[in-house]
């Protein structure tokens, strides 16, 4: 995907977020994320919001503030003012990553292209994600993700963040996952031990323990342990079935 095409999906998903939000209570639970009713949801991707914002916007180059701090984001309102404060700050990044240029230099923590191309993309899919548990804590099941975004997001995801060194990805003994969509736009084969995962990509991947294959659209919040293999209808599980206790387990971010 595109840099534009990325700030695109930012703007729609966070579009939708904030009308998931504006038609629940903030004390709502967040089913997909048990320990969070919707104000902790919104207080924590407005935060995530400026804190990307600033990194780009002030050309950073460490990462700012302690690791799990998003620094630099100002007070957070009373819940009162949480929902505009959320839509200002989507748009304050929506701006920020529209105007900056193509060759700035800040902190990153994933490889990319560019700085400018990893946070529209990083900042595209948190959004999505997160739009996705705002739906969940609605009650009402919002629009699918675009399919070409559900794909780079899986790619990001098992291909990114996954194989980080300080990602908890890990098994005992050697163990084999395949993700193919059916929709013609990808495969991963990830190969999980003690150390980080390898992941290779392909039309034709070696065989797996376990295979889920299935529209992108539906992989992606499976992957991203916001949707269950049952509730995941059009995703076909074979092989064994407990990689998918560990993926849920120990895939987290």
């Amino acid at each position: 995907m595109e840099i534009t095409e990325h700030i695109d999906a930012l703007r729609r998903e966070g579009l939708l977020l904030a009308d998931a939000a504006a038609r629940t209570e903030l004390s709502a639970p967040v089913p997909t994320c048990p320990k969070w009713q919707l104000a902790d949801l919104l207080r924590h991707i407005g935060s995530v919001h400026r804190w990307a914002a600033s990194i780009l916007g002030q050309g950073l180059r460490e990462r700012p503030g302690q690791a799990g701090e998003f620094a630099a984001v100002g007070p957070v309102p009373s819940d009162d003012a949480l929902l505009a404060w959320y839509r200002e700050g989507h748009a304050a990044l929506v701006d920020t990553l529209s105007s900056t240029p193509s060759d700035v230099e800040c902190w990153t923590f994933l490889p990319s292209t560019s700085p400018l191309a990893f946070w529209a993309r990083r900042q595209a899919h948190e959004t999505a994600i997160h739009r996705h548990d705002a739906d969940a804590a609605a009650g009402v099941p919002g629009p699918a993700v675009d399919t070409t975004l559900a794909a780079d997001g899986i790619d990001e995801l098992v291909s990114g963040l996954m194989v980080r060194g300080r990602a908890t990805l890990r098994s005992d003994r050697r163990r084999t996952l395949l993700v193919r969509t059916t929709d013609g736009v990808g495969s991963w084969h990830l190969t999980i031990t003690q150390e980080p995962p390898t992941v290779t990509t392909g039309e034709t991947p070696a065989p797996a323990d376990l295979t889920l294959a299935g529209p992108a659209d539906e992989l992606y919040p499976l992957l991203w342990n916001r949707l269950s293999a049952g509730q995941a209808r059009q995703v076909e599980v074979s092989g064994d079935e407990s990689l998918l206790d560990l993926w849920h387990n120990a895939a987290t971010i």
